[in-house]
């Protein structure tokens, strides 16, 4: 029965596995002069393939070739799911130019385009429906210059409708919640974050004692050796993550997050070989500087001026450490109150690690060498 059930949850983290990227997002720019909407929109070739079939070869890689043979299935697929308004009046777009771009997880189709709208507007309305009838993870990163003003927006299936007043500039705090709520959403969808946070806090509420896990005596221990973790991972993020968003630090994207999935064998192997146990807040320290790197490349590929930049990185960061408090929130007392049962430390524990691990060497493979498992 234990190996039924531990092949059972090694095959629903593999197939979870694969999906483990970047969450799927795009990036509209647009630049509004009169009543000309200058717009440059960013779509993962990985996103596109998958809707509308870019790969003819099968091989994974889309070529240059393949996707000028497709451009005018993908023009009018984007064109179809985007809208612009001006004062009530739609502006129609056309196609003027079609790129492709390197983002920090793939190459990017880079549609440039040009909305014409009957007057100079006073009101702006944009309705964005790109993947959502197939990824309802889909986010659409909107950011807006107009009369030496930026202003940004995430569009999601709760949010697909923009609308702003141009003579009227953001209110701040507006600004800030909308990337609270990315920072959130990122977490949330960061699977490799999760695991990673997941793999600390599993034996939370245990010892080594003799080479053997115990529970630990009280709820109070439990938590601090909590709160200890996730400050460190906290602090340890939130420089990096400050760092790689104000340009300091530059990393490859592909050394970023190998070197995530790298962190999460680790620690998961570290629950079970009980290397490192009075001083894990300095594993999670440690780990924690690269995987903001990680959470870095979100503000990175949305260009964000420098204006905004500090402001979206408060935002962002603070989204994050919501999202991440809300997972410690419910994972540590289902811990504590499960590691009292004699089946916690071979069964949750250690096989739940066994099945991290499994999961996060499949994504090290995928990062570092470039290839699909399993085709996904």
């Amino acid at each position: 029965m234990l190996r039924l059930l531990a092949t059972g949850l090694m095959l629903l983290l593999w197939i979870e596995g694969a999906h483990a990227h970047k969450p799927s997002d795009s990036y509209l720019s647009l630049k509004l002069e009169g009543s000309s909407i200058q717009v440059q929109w960013d779509i993962a070739l990985r996103d596109l393939d998958y809707a509308i079939g870019l790969d003819e070869s099968d091989d994974g890689s889309i070529t240059w070739g393949e996707l000028l043979r497709r451009q005018n299935l993908l023009n009018a697929y984007a064109l179809a799911r985007i809208q612009f308004s001006g004062d009530h009046a739609v502006c129609p777009v056309q196609l003027t130019d079609l790129l492709v771009d390197d983002h920090t997880d793939g190459k990017y189709a880079v549609l440039r385009l040009l909305a014409q709208c009957p007057n100079a507007p006073a009101l702006l309305s944009i309705d964005y429906g790109l993947f959502f009838d197939l990824d309802p993870q889909h986010r659409g990163l909107l950011r807006l210059e107009h009369d030496g003003q930026s202003d940004t927006h995430v569009f999601g299936p709760a949010s697909k409708h923009f609308e702003i007043n141009l003579a009227a500039a953001m209110d701040p705090m507006t600004e800030i919640l909308l990337f609270v709520r990315e920072g959130i959403w990122h977490i949330w969808m960061g699977y490799d974050h999760i695991l990673f946070l997941l793999s600390l806090l599993l034996p939370a509420a245990l010892v080594a004692t003799k080479g053997r896990w115990q529970s630990v005596p009280d709820f109070k221990r439990a938590t601090l050796d909590v709160v200890k973790i996730v400050t460190a991972f906290t602090l340890a993020h939130s420089i990096t993550l400050s760092l790689a968003t104000l340009g300091y630090v530059a990393l490859p994207s592909r050394w970023v997050e190998s070197a995530i999935a790298a962190s999460v064998i680790v620690a998961a192997l570290n629950n079970i070989g009980c290397w490192i146990l009075e001083r894990r807040s300095w594993l999670a320290f440690a780990f924690g500087l690269v995987h903001g790197l990680g959470f870095a490349s979100v503000l990175l590929d949305l260009g964000l001026p420098t204006h905004l930049r500090l402001l979206g990185l408060v935002g962002f960061n603070l989204g994050v450490e919501i999202g991440q408090l809300a997972i410690v929130a419910v994972t540590l007392p289902l811990v504590v109150l499960l590691s009292r049962y004699a089946f916690y430390p071979p069964l949750v524990m250690k096989l739940g690690s066994y099945c991290i691990a499994a999961t996060a060497l499949v994504w090290l493979a995928e990062r570092s060498l470039g290839v699909a498992i399993m085709g996904l």
